[in-house]
């Protein structure tokens, strides 16, 4: 299992939301969370399977941006 960071523009609870399903719907991530406390509202992706390219696709078909830390 690996922790993959990525700074993001997913910047308050409703954005939060509309990557929710995205996230939670991927195969290969078993927990991720956003800290939107943090000016990089940096997500924390547990995955062990998936790249980070792979996450960054996700997050950006939900509608956000996404860089690897």
């Amino acid at each position: 299992m690996k922790n993959l960071q990525f700074k993001t523009n997913i910047n308050c609870g409703g954005c939060v939301s509309k990557v929710t399903p995205a996230l939670n719907s991927t195969e290969g991530i078993s927990e991720w969370s956003v800290d939107t406390t943090q000016k990089d509202k940096v997500l924390t992706v547990k995955t062990d399977s998936l790249s980070a390219s792979e996450v960054i696709a996700t997050v950006e078909k939900a509608g956000f941006k996404a860089q690897p830390l």
